[in-house]
C-alpha cells in the first residue's frame, strides 16, 4: 500500500510508520518544514497550504497530527490553539483529499474518547451521545472537520483513542517516576473509569481499519476498561511497589490547572470497542495486567 501519515513524529505515528515500513508498505509523511525527500509532503496549517500533487495516488491517509491536548495548562490561548490546530488541520486535509484526481480509499482521522465527557459508570459505545465539556466539544468539531472527505465518497473513520500505554511515552511516562518511588496511588476516590489501549494494539487496530470496510466513529480502547483504583493497584503490582496513599488533588492542578486535571484524571469514561470487536478485531492485550506487563517488560 501507499499510505500518507500526518503526525508521523508522535507516539502513535512513529510506531505506525515503523510497522507499515517493516511490512514493505510505502509511507509518505506530511511535514511542516521543507521536504527532505520523496517520502515527505509539505503542508502549512496556519497558511492553509498543502501540496495537493504530493497527495495523489495514496491508498490510505492516517491523520494523527496536532499538539498534545494534555501537554500544557488550558489557558484561553491554549484552548484556541488546540481548536484551530485540530479543526483547521483536519479541514485542510479533508478538503484537499476531496479534490484529488485520484483520492485515497480511506481517511482515518484522529479523535479521542474525550468525545464522551464525564459519564460515571455508564457503558459507552460509538452510539453514545457526546459530552458537553471543552474536550468533548473539541472532539465533535474535530470529527466534523473530516466531513468534506466523506462527502466526496472517501471512507472516513474517526479514531476515538483512549489512554495509550507505551514504553517511554504517553500516560505511563508521567506516572512511572512516582510509582517507581513507591509514591503512586489512586486519584481521588479512584472510582473513575480509565479506558486504555496498548500502543501495539492501537497500531494493529489502525492497520485493521485501513483494510476493512468500516466507517464512522471507532473506539480504540481495550475491551476491559478499569477504574483508576484498579489501574493504580495493578501498576503497583507489576512494578512491585506499594500504592497505599492517594495522590493529593493539588499536585496535578499545579501542573495542568484545574480544568485539564478534572478532564484527564478525574473524569470517568467507561468505553467499549463495540465496532472493532464487531468487525472481528482481536486484542493482543485485552486485560490491563497483560498490557502493562508487555509494555513494561515485566
Amino acid at each position: 500500500m501507499d499510505v500518507i501519515v500526518t503526525g508521523s513524529g508522535g507516539l502513535i505515528g512513529t510506531a505506525l510508520v515503523a510497522d507499515l515500513e517493516h511490512d514493505g508498505h510505502r509511507v509518505r509523511r506530511l511535514v511542516r518544514r521543507d521536504p527532505r525527500g520523496a517520502d515527505e509532503v509539505r503542508w502549512d496549517i496556519r497558511a492553509g497550504e498543502i501540496d495537493r500533487a504530493g497527495l495523489e495516488g495514496a491508498d490510505a491517509v492516517v491523520h494523527l497530527a496536532g499538539p498534545g491536548i494534555g501537554d500544557k495548562r488550558w489557558t484561553d490561548e491554549r484552548k484556541r490553539e488546540l481548536r484551530e490546530a485540530r479543526t483547521d488541520g483536519t479541514s485542510l486535509l479533508a478538503e484537499a483529499l476531496a479534490g484529488l484526481d485520484a483520492p485515497p480509499r480511506v481517511l482515518l482521522s484522529g479523535s479521542a474518547i474525550g468525545y464522551y465527557g464525564n459519564r460515571g459508570d455508564e457503558r459507552l459505545t460509538e452510539e453514545s451521545a457526546p459530552g458537553d465539556d471543552f474536550l468533548a466539544e473539541l472532539c465533535q468539531a474535530w470529527e466534523a472537520a473530516a466531513e468534506p472527505a466523506a462527502a466526496a465518497g472517501i471512507r472516513v473513520v474517526r479514531l476515538r483513542t483512549g489512554i495509550v500505554l507505551a514504553p517511554g511515552g504517553g500516560a505511563l511516562d508521567k506516572l512511572l517516576p512516582l510509582f517507581k518511588l513507591g509514591l503512586g496511588g489512586r486519584l481521588g476516590s479512584g472510582d473513575q473509569f480509565w479506558s486504555w489501549i496498548t500502543l501495539d494494539d492501537e497500531v494493529r487496530a489502525i492497520r485493521h481499519l485501513i483494510d476493512h470496510d468500516v466507517s464512522g466513529p471507532v473506539n480504540l480502547t481495550a475491551p476491559e476498561p478499569e477504574t483508576n483504583h484498579t489501574f493504580t493497584s495493578t501498576l503497583g503490582e507489576v512494578l512491585h511497589r506499594p500504592t497505599i496513599f492517594p495522590v493529593p488533588r493539588f499536585g496535578p492542578k499545579i501542573l495542568l490547572g484545574g480544568e485539564a486535571t478534572e478532564t484527564f484524571l478525574y473524569a470517568s469514561q467507561r468505553v467499549f470497542p463495540k465496532v472493532l470487536e464487531g468487525d472481528g478485531f482481536a486484542f493482543t492485550h485485552p486485560d490491563l495486567e497483560s498490557g502493562l506487563r508487555s509494555v513494561l517488560g515485566r
